[in-house]
C-alpha cells in the first residue's frame, strides 16, 4: 500500500506560497515579464511572512 504524503507545516506553507503566487501573478499582471516578477515578489512576501510568524510564535511561547 502507498504511504500517504505527509508535509510539515513549513513545507505546506511553501507549497501554498508557490501556488498562490502563481495565481496572483497570472490574475494581477498582463505581460509575462510582469507576471514573473510579481510572482517572485508574492512568493518572497509569503515566505517572509512565514518566518516572521514563526519568530513571533516562538517569542510568545518563551
Amino acid at each position: 500500500m502507498d504511504k500517504p504524503l505527509t508535509l510539515s507545516h513549513f513545507s505546506a506553507a511553501i507549497l501554498f506560497a508557490v501556488f498562490a503566487s502563481i495565481v496572483f501573478a497570472i490574475t494581477q499582471r498582463n505581460t509575462a515579464r510582469e507576471q514573473i516578477r510579481y510572482g517572485f515578489y508574492c512568493f518572497s512576501m509569503f515566505v517572509g511572512g512565514v518566518f516572521v510568524a514563526g519568530w513571533l510564535m516562538w517569542l510568545i511561547r518563551r
